[in-house]
């Protein structure tokens, strides 16, 4: 069980990028603010965590499903890059103890829920995370998304969560804050850049998260009137960690700590307390 912490910690919607960059010099320039960023999360936090809870884009399950293994493996869910780049390691310690009490915290809200044994960390877990802490020793517990990426199903998972943020836990959701991969396509061909798509919908999404809490999750409920909103989601399994981490944030401020442009685009991230 996780012990009590009278300081509530804060939540992170993070950008986690292209594949394993953090391991491709060639990379480096795209990426050298996001790294500076992810780098700065320790930081930005008042104590350090007992244990990281993370939704990454890159899992989606029919019902809220959390890693239980004690010394999760890797995977490599990513293709064409370099072969150094499949003997990554980041044997961060799971969490199964915190997996069950997750599971109580859902049943409580009446979400169902499962166990899996056998999944290691995606690329949406352990590149961040490899960044701002590479010596892994803090338990790390991965929360998949829900299949048909339902907001309101996502903002649910958030609330539940959310008493963990004053039990040592900092939640963290990992995708982009745009990702149309016909869009970075288009850019790397030499055709026009979503430059003016990507700025609109993150200038929206700066606006919401820094609404009260009410208006924030009515905002994201709707998330598809944003301005240009399916040309930077045309599938919004890299924004939904987003509506998790929301879920959490409870009546706490929102703040926009990191936003730069890569191949074109504008990418954010977002700090909840």
């Amino acid at each position: 069980m996780i012990g009590t912490n009278s300081q509530r910690l804060p939540s992170f919607y993070l950008p986690h990028g292209g594949g394993p960059w953090p391991w491709i010099p060639s990379q480096e320039p795209m990426y050298r603010a996001m790294h500076a960023f992810l780098a700065s999360l320790p930081k930005r936090l008042p104590a350090p965590p007992r244990a990281f809870i993370v939704i990454s884009a890159h899992w989606e399950e029919a019902q809220a499903t959390l890693m239980s293994s004690a010394q999760p493996p890797m995977l490599y869910d990513y293709g064409g890059f370099p072969p150094e780049t499949y003997q990554v390691q980041w044997p961060a310690p799971g969490a199964p103890e915190l997996a069950t009490q997750v599971q109580g915290l859902l049943r409580d809200k009446g979400i169902p829920s499962a166990l899996n044994g056998q999944r290691g960390f995606d690329h949406g877990v352990f590149v961040p995370m490899a960044v701002a802490y590479p010596k892994p020793t803090i338990p790390t517990l991965q929360l998949s998304l829900l299949k048909g990426l339902d907001p309101a199903a996502h903002l649910a998972l958030g609330h539940a969560l959310a008493p963990l943020r004053e039990q040592g836990v900092v939640i963290i959701g990992s995708g982009m804050s745009y990702h149309n991969m016909r869009g970075f396509m288009r850019v790397m061909q030499g055709g026009p850049s979503p430059t003016k798509e990507s700025a609109g919908f993150d200038a929206w999404l700066a606006e919401s998260v820094r609404m009260d809490s009410a208006q924030r999750e009515q905002r994201l409920l709707a998330w598809t009137e944003a301005p240009f909103a399916r040309e930077c989601h045309p599938r919004e399994e890299h924004l939904l960690p987003l509506h998790v981490v929301a879920g959490t944030a409870l009546d706490d401020d929102a703040s926009v700590p990191y936003r730069d442009q890569i191949i074109g685009a504008s990418v954010s991230a977002v700090q909840f307390g």
